[in-house]
């Protein structure tokens, strides 16, 4: 894990985080906690397109599942919260 204080940050600017990025995700350290994180445009681009093939993998699923009919109906959200209850007995 790539890691820069965030005084050195303050201290030299973008400078700072130009060698450490080439080699990957650049983690802020702030009162001795990682607090923040750099990515290059290239990284960000790769994440939110995994996100958002994740969520259409579920979108997918749940479709596929309406139409099997294995989707159950509950008649208020009470109801739905006792069967999950019950399912994590």
């Amino acid at each position: 894990m790539n890691t820069i204080p965030a005084q050195e940050l303050k201290r030299r600017g973008i400078a700072a985080v130009d060698g450490l990025i080439e080699s990957g995700d650049v983690h802020v350290i702030r009162n001795n906690r990682p607090e923040y994180v750099i990515l290059s445009e290239e990284r960000y681009r790769e994440l939110v397109a995994e996100a958002e093939e994740a969520y259409l993998a579920r979108v997918r699923a749940s479709l596929e599942d309406v139409k099997a009919g294995r989707v159950r109906r509950f008649a208020s959200a009470d109801e739905l919260l006792q069967a999950l209850d019950a399912e994590g007995e």
